[in-house]
């Protein structure tokens, strides 16, 4: 069964916890990094993203890039910037983005556990990317953006839940971009012994977004135990900082699909081809938002159309059933000759919170045409990962994002 520890946390002071967090150092390129750096001495984004604090054209895997990390870390815990928790906790992590609350529990999950299959992926991960967070938490020494986990609900751990939320939180923040953030501790003994024996109970636990800090992380523990070889097991590089979702508060929006090339087809050559494919019904000129499984919103030209799923087109396997699974195989691929859309430059993802209209835009700039997905749902994503199966890249998005910096969980030796 699950093992899912609490940790002494270390975290921002309370006045500065609004300055300091950041969103994931992954939803920034270079340059957004590099920007939103400039004059602020907090954003922990300087420290997840070191290269900032160099020119522009540095090597960003130089080993005094992380080494840079490392020092800027060190510096702000020195100076008070954050505080270390004197005793183990559970932290109980509220958002609320535009009115809807998503509540977790920041902890730590077990690397034995993402090995035992406990832990469950969805997606694989490259090897280049691993590399980067590999060096950034082995050079630091700690965990610094949380692993966004789902488990399937436990009435138990919600009432400890619901019991913290009614003291006052330690953190009450509303971010630039409007998402609201609210933690709390929880470190009376006997609530940190209830959740921990509630969480025991739990047989499988799913990564819902942050697979590469997940292997990253692992990899890591890998490392220090190869050369801690008397480890008991308990040692903090045993575990990775998590916050942990149950199943009933989570959000996916949809992760829609541009294509820039019909392969050569006339729009009405291909609006003939779809039909081949899909049951269509034109839908006017208003964006279409699909309505339910099965159904797949199209832009093409100036017009929307909704595109039906036949039932003969579901296979009973649970990766091949999704509708981005369906839309891939029926016509990504055999009409547009887009085989393998991981590395293919001729279609583009578009998150669900950018609206329809960017897709709009897209094509009356460089696409040709639109494709506006139904959400994958939190289920279809535990049978997926209960089936040993991968889902399509860009499947799902999550929103609200987790913060960085809020809760550091520090892996020394």
């Amino acid at each position: 069964m699950a093992d899912v520890k609490p940790f002494r946390a270390i975290r921002p002071r309370a006045d500065l916890a609004e300055k300091i967090a950041a969103l994931p150092y992954d939803v920034y390129s270079r340059q957004e990094a590099y920007e939103k750096v400039q004059g602020d001495p907090y954003t922990f984004l300087r420290i997840d993203r070191p290269e900032t604090q160099f020119a522009a054209d540095c090597d960003m895997y130089a080993p005094e890039v992380y080494e840079k990390a490392r020092d800027m870390l060190r510096e702000m815990i020195e100076e008070g910037f954050f505080l270390e928790e004197s005793r183990e906790a559970y932290y109980v992590y509220e958002l609320v983005m535009n009115g809807r609350s998503q509540v977790g529990i920041g902890a730590c999950a077990s690397v034995d556990d993402y090995e035992g299959h406990i832990i469950k992926k969805h997606e694989n991960t490259r090897a280049d990317k691993e590399a980067d967070r590999i060096r950034h938490v082995d050079v630091c020494s700690a965990q610094t953006g949380p692993i966004f986990l789902a488990y399937r609900r436990r009435a138990d751990i919600e009432e400890e839940v619901h019991r913290a939320m009614r003291g006052r939180p330690v953190y009450d923040f509303a971010a630039d971009d409007g998402v609201t953030h609210r933690l709390w501790v929880i470190d009376d003994e006997g609530a940190v012994e209830r959740i921990r024996q509630e969480f025991a109970k739990v047989d499988s636990i799913y990564i819902a977004d942050g697979h590469h800090r997940c292997a990253s992380a692992v990899k890591v523990s890998q490392m220090r135990r190869s050369s801690h070889p008397a480890y008991s097991g308990r040692e903090e590089f045993n575990y990775f900082l998590s916050v942990l979702f149950p199943d009933d508060q989570l959000m996916i929006m949809d992760y829609n699909r541009v294509v820039k090339s019909l392969n050569g087809f006339r729009e009405e050559e291909f609006l003939s081809r779809v039909g081949q494919v899909f049951d269509v019904t034109p839908v006017g000129t208003d964006p279409y938002k699909p309505k339910r499984k099965g159904e797949i919103g199209m832009y093409l030209r100036d017009a929307w159309y909704c595109l039906h799923i036949r039932e003969e087109q579901y296979t009973g396997d649970p990766a091949e059933d999704l509708d981005v699974a369906v839309l891939q195989r029926e016509l990504l691929s055999p009409v547009l000759g887009i085989q393998d859309p991981k590395v293919d430059d001729r279609i583009d993802f578009v998150g669900g919170i950018r609206g329809l209209s960017e897709l709009v835009r897209r094509v009356h700039s460089d696409a040709k045409a639109a494709f506006a997905m139904y959400p994958t749902d939190i289920h279809e994503l535990f049978d997926v990962s209960d089936a040993g199966r991968l889902m399509p890249p860009k499947s799902t998005w999550f929103e609200p994002k987790l913060r960085s910096g809020l809760l550091i969980h520090r892996i020394e030796p």
